[in-house]
């Protein structure tokens, strides 16, 4: 009888032991950010591993740093320049603000030129209500901002100076004797350039990625 309890308590014993791992982890599952449905990497804290990095925060306000977040390719934090192309910043910052950019793509992509996206439509022909001057040098602005590698810009239509929205593009190399003069650059991204390689070698066919990469998210931080 006294064997029997024994064993009956090792038995009850192993069986709480098994539950308790088990629940454990389905927890931990759960918790970590996979590639599709919800933006779950997103914390109330982004931050880098080394030591001496930054830690970024998200912000409920409007700041001068946003991170872009994409489903599958990593994140980049973008620094705006509201002092060199200060319409173009404060537009931009309208659409963060207003969740404009939330699961929308990057519809074209050349590599060692640019990655662009922001367009409702997913097809270059779509924007935003609003329009903005453009701030560069053809259309009489001086805008001493270069395109180089990880340089963020504005989309705009042919000929029609004043016609960027919500198109934006980053330049995947430098760009400069193509671009300069002729486009509003007014940010460029400070960390997660490692992003914009992994986007530039997604498969197109001629500039429209076969699968074109979704824009989880971008939201105001700052840096702690």
């Amino acid at each position: 009888m006294n064997h029997f309890k024994k064993y009956l308590a090792l038995f009850l014993v192993l069986v709480l032991t098994l539950s308790f791992v088990g629940c454990s982890a389905q927890k931990e599952e759960g918790s970590v950010g996979g590639g599709g449905g919800a933006d779950t990497s997103e914390a109330e804290t982004t931050e880098k591993k080394d030591d001496d990095s930054i830690v970024w925060r998200f912000s409920e306000e409007r700041t001068n740093y946003v991170r872009i977040n994409t489903k599958g390719y990593g994140t980049m934090i973008v620094e705006l320049y509201p002092d060199i192309a200060p319409q173009t910043v404060e537009n931009f910052q309208n659409l963060v603000e207003d969740g404009f950019y939330t699961k929308l793509t990057f519809h074209r992509i050349v590599k060692d030129f640019v990655v662009q996206g922001g367009d409702p439509l997913g097809t270059g022909l779509g924007g935003s209500d609003t329009k903005v001057f453009g701030e560069f040098s053809a259309n009489g602005f001086e805008n001493t901002l270069s395109h180089t590698r990880g340089v963020l810009s504005m989309a705009r239509r042919g000929d029609d100076y004043n016609s960027a929205s919500s198109q934006f593009f980053i330049c995947h190399q430098d760009v400069s004797d193509w671009l300069d003069g002729e486009y509003a650059a007014f940010g460029k991204v400070i960390e997660g350039l490692e992003t914009i390689d992994k986007l530039a070698e997604v498969p197109v066919f001629g500039e429209e990625p076969l699968d074109p990469p979704q824009i989880l998210s971008i939201r105001f931080v700052y840096p702690d």
